[in-house]
């Protein structure tokens, strides 16, 4: 069977004063924390992952969190690899609580950390998303079940979650485009709309 690319997603939430006290107390880093991944539950595409896999991907993850190179990307690209030039956040740390795999994440600031921390800011719903290479075998009509040869590649920040109830919230830890053309793009959601905005803003200062 061939592998192909999985993305599943989790959302989450925050308020502007947890945004604040995240920022004042991580000498002006954005550091956010929830659920990345749940094992042993129908997500949003119908895919069950079972602990014994995702604990077995968690624990080849923990070295890159250790080498500081468990990188993401906001969106999902249709690729199969980090692509730095899009990367916006990093997991600092990892760890099981039941069956969620819970993460602690630094936004960066790059081009698309930034978008992304405008974003949490402006209060729009967001989510993690992991993104790997895998197939699946059917449970039945509506589910599916991640095989054993699937590989973590990472956690993506996206629009759409699949994972329920994956949402994060801030936490305490003591390619130029031509504004013109930005002006002209059209977008199909308030996302976009924000995303456009946010980028003619960085573009322009």
């Amino acid at each position: 069977m061939s592998k192909k690319l999985l993305v599943d997603y989790i959302a989450f939430k925050i308020t502007p004063q947890l945004i604040a006290e995240s920022i004042k107390n991580n000498n002006g880093k954005l550091i956010v924390k929830g659920v990345l991944q749940r094992a042993n539950a129908k997500n949003q595409n119908g895919r069950i992952y079972s602990k014994e896999i995702l604990d077995r991907e968690l624990k080849k993850y923990l070295q890159l969190i250790k080498e500081r190179r468990a990188l993401g990307e906001l969106d999902h690209p249709d690729s199969s690899v980090v692509n730095l030039q899009n990367v916006s956040h990093l997991v600092l740390e990892a760890h099981w609580e039941g069956d969620d795999i819970v993460g602690t994440i630094e936004i960066l600031d790059t081009p698309s950390g930034r978008i992304l921390k405008s974003l949490i800011e402006a209060n729009v719903l967001l989510g993690i998303s992991s993104r790997g290479l895998g197939s699946v075998n059917e449970v039945d009509e509506d589910t599916v079940e991640v095989a054993e040869d699937f590989d973590l590649i990472a956690w993506d920040f996206v629009s759409n979650p699949s994972t329920h109830g994956a949402f994060m919230k801030p936490v305490k830890i003591n390619e130029s485009i031509n504004a013109d053309i930005n002006s002209k793009m059209v977008c199909r959601n308030n996302v976009e709309c924000l995303i456009r905005d946010i980028i003619i803003d960085l573009e322009s200062n």
